[in-house]
Parts: C-alpha cells; structure tokens; sequence
C-alpha cells in the first residue's frame, strides 16, 4: 500500500509537470468519479450513493472542496515546486491537522501523545528541509514550495475530519437491515461525492482562468489529448491512488491493528528518496534520510502510544 502511493506521488508530479495542475486534475478529478459511479453501479446497484442524506452530501462535499481542491492544488504545486519527495514529506503533517481539527470539530480529546507526535514529525521535516545538500542546485527550499506543503497537509487533515463527519451522516442513513451487507462500500460512494465536489470546483477554476485571459490553460487542456506521456502518468495515478491505493489501505486496516497500517502507509517519504532520485535528480543525503525517518516515527507516535 505504501509503495502504492509512493507510485501515486510520483505519477501525480510527472503528470503535472506535462499537463500542469488544473489540467491534471480535471483529468484525475474525471477518471475517478467515473471509476467510482462504475463500482458502485457493479456491487450497490446505482452509479451514485443511493441513501445518503442531506447532510451526509453536505459534509462530504465540504471535504471534497478542502481534500481533493484545496489540498491536492496545493499538493500538486509543491509537487512542481519542490518535488514529491519534499511534498509528501510535508503530507506526515496530515495526522497533526486531523487531531486538530478532530479537537475543534469533533470534541475529541488533543492528548499529550498527540502533541509529542506532531513535535516529533515537525522535527524530522525541519531536519530534511533544511538540508541545503538534499535540495537541487543546493538552494533552500522555496518559501512558496514550503507554503504549498503545509497548504496540502491542511487539506488533507482537515478534509479527513469532515469525511468522517459525512460518512457517519451516510451510516446512519442506511436502513438496519442492508447495512451489514453494504458497509464495506459505503467510504467509496463516500468519495465518489468528494470527487464530485473536487470536479466541480477544478472546473470552475479552469473556467475562470481561461475567462480571465489565461489561453494557455485552454490550449493545455486542448494539447494534453496529444500528451501521451502526461496522460499516461495521470493514469498512473488515478489507479496507484484513489484505487489501488485505497483499496490496499481498506484491506490493510482489515487485517491488521489501524495504528500499523496508518504507520505503514506513512513510509512514503522513506520509499520515494531513491525513486525521485533516479527520475528527477534530487540528492539523497544521510541528512535527508533521517529527517524522513523521524517524520515517519513521529506519525507512528500518533497511533503507537
């Protein structure tokens, strides 16, 4: 699963390095819902999620808007200016949003151990990035690059907590007596709402760009059918992310204890130093290696203790 979204990451900057982020996105953004309408059409019967409710829409499209816009923009932007490596070295940060947000949205209790956690993650990602060695041309990272990974763990933490703000809503809305037969299902009619959301607003930022004089992103989104490397990397991604990936996380947490399968699909940062090195050149120092391996044990703190 780990090095499913290690794929992912590096798809996702391959991807936006030929096709850019709008256009990427539109893309991705397009591919998943209907991806997801299929699934749900081939095991629940309706392409959409059929009993979700009012709010269970409104919670869950309020975590599309913040995950996959706000986040994965912010995201895909670090990814062209900083490299996935950097990005999803920030993206250990996620857990730390959602214990925030968990806090203030959920009432849940901001212990100690979480604060240790995101003291120990904050550590390790200001040990790697300040690694002037591991950095191309052996400059500090960008201000903007660091801005966009904060932007895109933020997005993630914080799109999580609403999700589950939805997804509980959607639970609740299922009769008693399907429910047992269908729960498995439901986090995927759950994102196919998200997607949704995220399709919609990628749209409509594409539209306004192009509205505001912005022909470039027009003639990309044109000439993108013609880039076969861009479109086969945002493949790429669609399938090591949103279903592959996903699929081996449910699988993951299935058959193993949630705090080891979340540690465990914290390597990323660890699996993508070598990759992102052979594919984009990107230095990897013992300095570098440390700072990951201390994020990821940070993230490890949240679930271990």
């Amino acid at each position: 699963m780990a090095f499913s979204w290690t794929l992912a990451a590096l798809f996702s900057e391959i991807g936006s390095r030929h096709l850019g982020v709008t256009v990427m996105n539109l893309w991705r953004m397009s591919l998943t819902l209907l991806f997801s309408m299929l699934l749900m059409w081939c095991f629940m019967g309706a392409p959409y999620p059929v009993y979700a409710g009012s709010e269970a829409w409104l919670w869950l499209l309020a975590s599309g808007v913040v995950g996959y816009f706000f986040g994965d923009w912010c995201l895909f932007n670090s990814y062209l200016t900083i490299g996935s490596r950097f990005g999803q070295l920030f993206m250990t940060l996620a857990p730390a949003f959602t214990a925030v947000f968990a806090f203030a949205l959920l009432g849940q209790t901001l212990s100690w151990h979480s604060l240790l956690a995101m003291a120990v993650t904050m550590s390790g990602i200001a040990v790697a990035v300040t690694d002037k060695a591991g950095t191309r041309g052996g400059e500090p990272l960008p201000l903007k690059g660091v801005l966009f990974g904060l932007g895109a763990a933020l997005g993630q933490g914080l799109g999580l907590v609403l999700s589950k703000l939805g997804l509980d809503h959607y639970i609740a809305d299922v009769p008693t007596d399907i429910l047992p037969s269908i729960r498995g299902f439901l986090p995927f009619g759950s994102n196919l709402i998200r997607c949704l959301a995220g399709l919609v607003c990628f749209s409509v930022f594409y539209l306004i760009k192009v509205e505001c004089g912005r022909r470039n992103v027009d003639v990309s989104l044109r000439s993108s059918f013609h880039d076969r490397r861009g479109l086969l990397a945002m493949v790429g991604a669609v399938m090591t992310g949103p279903f592959i990936g996903v699929g081996f996380s449910l699988m993951a947490v299935e058959y193993m204890a949630a705090g080891i399968a979340s540690t465990l699909m914290a390597t990323t940062p660890i699996l993508i130093l070598f990759p992102s090195r052979w594919l984009f050149g990107q230095p990897v120092t013992p300095r570098a290696v440390l700072g990951s391996v201390i994020s990821v044990m940070g993230v490890s703190l949240f679930f271990i203790l």
